[in-house]
């Protein structure tokens, strides 16, 4: 296949032509996508007026595309694209379509710290943060010493997972079922997941945690790749395989626990993302890049519909992502039955 290769000294980068191609229609869809978020509203804002604000302009309305849509708009793009990446990082590791922090129960160990964070501590963002943090990697630590008795990398890591996920769904309800009213409230409420209201003061510092956890799965990116070829190539390529899973578990909980703590557990979009994008790359692992940029697109395209679906009222984005996950969740064990 047709690949371009760009080098800066010692630094070589090898792209291969169809990646490369899908990489820049996928930014066009983005940014269409982002000037939609940008228009649309309470009322319509013309694209002119939309780069008349982002500018700087626009007076009253100006102030609302700059920091009630653009917040929302950012989110949904950076946030899908963490999806992506954790979904993309765990179904290497699994070497399994069904690896997803989702369905592995990350996402529910992160919703049990936050929720530890609500009922216990005062709730705050940056409680929020961590309790999810820590209830991600706790999680995760179980998922992975509990399957030590066989290959971690396959069913029987995701059987375990799937089993602590339904473990920690019922603890999650027991918690909401004990806390106070109002805390219980804005619980099922977050539980959903959603871009609802989100501003820049909700979004700074996870944008921030999310660009550090970026820059750190880029330098381990080869390394992934090398391992995604098969574990005796990769270690033959002075690949530490042990030590390299234990980083990428780390960086998956880390993007999924700090989305999850901003805009509650939205699911299937780190299940679908990294096959989408697979499948349009053509390649035979699960790349990075496209995989970041189809949850991007898939997250800020189920924002908008939950958006209009029901305008005036914006639906959580996670009844959005839930059905079309949920579709595609089955399409993909219908193909795995009749391919067995």
């Amino acid at each position: 296949m047709t690949a371009f290769v760009f080098r800066r000294g010692r630094v070589s980068l090898r792209v291969e032509r169809r990646t490369a191609v899908l990489v820049a229609v996928l930014g066009v869809v983005l940014a269409g996508l982002a000037l939609l978020g940008l228009c649309y509203g309470a009322a319509w804002a013309s694209p002119a007026r939309v780069f008349a604000a982002l500018g700087g302009a626009g007076g009253g309305p100006g102030v609302v595309i700059r920091e009630w849509r653009l917040p929302r708009v950012a989110a949904g793009l950076v946030f899908g694209a963490a999806l992506g990446l954790a979904g993309a990082i765990f179904q290497n590791v699994t070497r399994n379509p069904l690896g997803s922090p989702d369905v592995i129960g990350l996402d529910s160990g992160a919703y049990t710290g936050a929720l530890v964070a609500m009922t216990v501590l005062s709730g705050s963002p940056t409680q929020l943060t961590f309790a999810s943090v820590v209830g991600g990697l706790v999680t995760a630590a179980a998922v992975y010493l509990l399957s030590m008795g066989g290959s971690r990398s396959g069913l029987r890591l995701i059987v375990i997972g799937i089993a602590i996920n339904a473990m920690l769904t019922a603890l999650n309800s027991w918690i909401v079922l004990r806390a106070d009213l109002e805390v219980a409230i804005a619980a099922v409420g977050w539980s959903a997941g959603s871009l609802n209201g989100i501003g820049w003061s909700d979004v700074a510092v996870p944008f921030g945690v999310l660009a550090v956890l970026f820059a750190v799965l880029l330098t381990r990116a080869p390394a992934l790749h090398q391992s995604a070829l098969g574990t005796e190539l990769a270690v033959t390529t002075g690949v530490r395989h042990e030590s390299l899973r234990l980083q990428l578990i780390v960086l998956g909980v880390g993007c999924t626990a700090t989305v999850t703590a901003v805009a509650g557990p939205i699911a299937f979009v780190a299940l679908a993302a990294p096959q989408i994008g697979r499948r349009l790359a053509r390649a035979p692992g699960i790349p990075l890049l496209p995989a970041a940029l189809t949850g991007a697109a898939l997250l800020a395209g189920a924002d908008l519909v939950a958006q209009m679906l029901l305008a005036p009222v914006s639906l959580p984005v996670g009844v959005i992502s839930t059905a079309i996950g949920g579709c595609y969740l089955i399409w993909l064990l219908t193909k795995e039955v009749r391919r067995k």
